[in-house]
Formats: structure tokens, sequence, C-alpha cells
């Protein structure tokens, strides 16, 4: 199993087990597939996909990263589109009384990192990322960040780019420095962004 640099991104529906639990299984059984398809069909930068995690995609890409601003770009365009696909959801199951509640509850958060502890296995017909850069992304949405809906970048993924890309890349945003601690894992620096939801 050889090892490879590999950027992951997770982009996680938030509220997902409360929608689960308020919404009738006939409009969440709708409602979460068409927002975890929308997510597939949003990307833009040749991330694969490894697995589809109930509320969430792991998406890998292995080798040289694209810039900073595509990459934050495609972390903005899986907002914006899944934004619209949840006012469209709303509208296509108004007649449902609980159709109001597909914004109110639902949104998103994004998980970036990127490391050399990781490699893709064959497991029947699909390909699974093993390594402990997994582990350490898997451990990143469960944190302190004080906001529902987020971009987060790992202090590994910011630190493969130049001083002068951070500079002009974060230089125009307003991301915030976090350091949490983890069972096995320790120490994980990382920087956060909110997300507002754009006007309907």
């Amino acid at each position: 199993m050889k090892e490879t640099r590999t950027l992951i991104c997770i982009p996680d529906i938030s509220g997902f087990t409360e929608f689960m639990s308020e919404a009738d299984f006939e409009l969440s059984s709708k409602v979460i597939p068409s927002l975890l398809n929308n997510i597939i069909y949003s990307n833009e930068i040749g991330l694969k996909i490894s697995e589809i995690e109930g509320d969430a995609v792991l998406f890998y890409r292995q080798g040289r990263l694209p810039s900073l601003q595509s990459v934050l770009d495609q972390c903005h365009y899986f907002y914006t589109e899944f934004y619209r696909k949840l006012h469209e959801l709303r509208e296509q199951y108004l007649k449902n009384e609980n159709a109001n509640s597909i914004p109110a509850i639902l949104g998103l958060k994004i998980i970036l990192h990127y490391g050399t502890q990781i490699a893709p296995v064959k497991v029947g017909s699909r390909i699974k990322l093993l390594g402990e850069d997994l582990i350490v992304a898997h451990r990143l949405l469960k944190n302190n960040v004080p906001f529902d809906e987020y971009i987060l970048l790992s202090d590994d993924f910011i630190s493969t780019y130049s001083e002068e890309e951070l500079e002009k890349t974060l230089s125009r945003t307003s991301f915030l420095k976090k350091v949490e601690s983890y069972d096995h894992v320790g120490e994980v620096a990382y920087y956060y962004m909110q997300l507002v939801p754009p006007q309907a």
C-alpha cells in the first residue's frame, strides 16, 4: 500500500439528524439523496469520490493541489449550489407540511485536509482511502467551531501553499485559527470561516 499525497474534501450536511427525525421519511428519503447528488455534480476541480457517508461526500484528489483560490472557489460553489437546491426542493415539496424545514434545518460545512499518510485501496469495485490522515480529516468534523456552516482548512492543507499565495488569497477572507486536541491524534491546528446562506 503506497502512501500518496492526497487532498481530502468532505462536504457534510449539518442538521441531518434533526431533519431525519423531524421530517417524515417520504420527504427525507427524497431530499437527502438529491442534496448529495447536487454536491457530487457541483465538483469542478477533478475531485474523485471515495465514499458517500449518509450525510457527507468523501472526495479526494491525489498529487499536486489546485491553487488555493480554486479550492476556495469550489467550496463556495458547493455552498451556493447546495442552497439553490435546498430552495428548489422546498418549492418542489411545498405540499408537504415539513417542506419549510428543508432550508431552515439543513446546512453545509466543508472540511479540507491534505496529507501523505493516506492510500487508496480497492475493496470490491470501490476505491477506499486508508491511513492516519483520513482519520484526522474525520476528527476535524468534530470540532468546537461556533457556527453550523463553515469552511475548515487544516494547517497541513494550508502549509502546502507558499506564503505569497496565502497572503494574496487569505487576506481577502476572514479565516480564524484554532487548535483542537483529539484522542490518538494529538493537537491539530486549523483555520475556519463562517458561511452565510445566500439570499433566497
